[in-house]
């Protein structure tokens, strides 16, 4: 797994100045968003800590932003929280913890598989998700196309391209432009539950 993170916002999750019209930190320079994770991310490299030892560790004012970049990094995965203590989890437990979605409706399509009428939407939500949560493209494909043997999606039938890989290369448009994953896991999960 590569360490490269891009310190997304935690409102949009751009990795620029141009933030979403509706974001919170909207206005919010791309340094500044930066700041905030490395001064958590280099608190955390030293060592595990309460959140409380978090906050007076971190070199200026704790503030909105930092609290946000912390539960970013929570829920990519990268930082944990067991007993009142955070730590940052290493590239190897990172990827064993993304590599199973476990919330819905990405979950459903994961465990279920995809049915004819929803295979392209549980492809690019599964790539979208995958993206979402950090994983590199080399990563993701190899994700999706055991998926879709070990699922029986493939099995299926119902797709145009004549290989798993081939259906996944055709979709690596997803992952480069980082489209969102939700709206399409909804439709797909509305299928697979129907079927």
């Amino acid at each position: 797994m590569t360490s490269y993170f891009a310190y997304p916002c935690p409102g949009c999750r751009t990795t620029n100045n141009l933030h979403e019209p509706e974001c919170r930190f909207s206005g919010t320079e791309w340094h500044e968003i930066e700041r905030a994770y490395t001064a958590i991310l280099s608190v955390l490299s030293a060592e595990p800590c309460a959140e409380s030892t978090l906050r007076e560790a971190v070199d200026g004012r704790w503030s909105g932003l930092h609290a946000a970049a912390l539960e970013q990094l929570q829920r990519e995965h990268r930082v944990r929280e067991a007993e009142g203590v955070l730590e940052l989890l290493t590239p190897e437990e990172r990827k064993e913890r993304v590599s199973t979605p476990t919330h819905d409706p990405v979950k459903t399509i994961y465990e279920e598989g995809s049915v004819p009428g929803c295979h392209d939407n549980s492809v690019f939500a599964l790539i979208a998700w995958f993206e979402m949560v950090g994983l590199d493209w080399p990563e993701t494909r190899e994700n999706v196309i055991e998926w879709l043997h070990e699922s029986g999606t493939w099995a299926r039938g119902g797709f145009e391209e004549s290989s798993p890989e081939e259906l996944v290369d055709s979709k690596r448009h997803v992952h480069e432009e980082g489209y969102g994953w939700k709206e399409k896991a909804v439709a797909a999960k509305r299928v697979i539950d129907g079927h």
